[in-house]
């Protein structure tokens, strides 16, 4: 699947002003992942952003505009939604999303190595 480039650069850009931390990219989910610190952070999918949140906090999160949940292989993924283009259309929702994920990055696990 493709994913949105120009959302992609607006992503690159935010995080690589935003954080100090290494942010590496990486192909995933169909789209491109931006990993922060070792781990998955946001991912561009088409023209969704992934989000990985606070597991305590997606229900509250999962009431704004443009959020649904994230299902993989018909199973809802805890701690991950889906935002569309309705909830990042300005650039305060986008990087209130980013920001989100931020905040959970450094209480986030490493995927284990296969």
């Amino acid at each position: 699947m493709a994913y949105d480039l120009n959302l992609a650069n607006k992503v690159r850009e935010y995080l690589t002003e935003a954080t100090a931390l290494e942010v590496q990219e990486k192909t995933m989910f169909g789209g491109i992942a931006f990993l922060v610190d070792g781990k998955m952070c946001v991912n561009v999918s088409g023209e969704h952003l992934m989000c990985r949140i606070d597991p305590k906090q997606a229900d509250q999160l999962n009431k704004r505009s443009g959020v649904e949940p994230m299902v993989m292989r018909g199973r809802k993924l805890d701690g991950y939604c889906l935002v569309n283009f309705d909830g990042y259309k300005d650039k305060k929702d986008l990087e209130f999303w980013i920001d989100a994920c931020l905040k959970f990055n450094h209480l986030a696990e490493r995927s284990k190595k296969k």
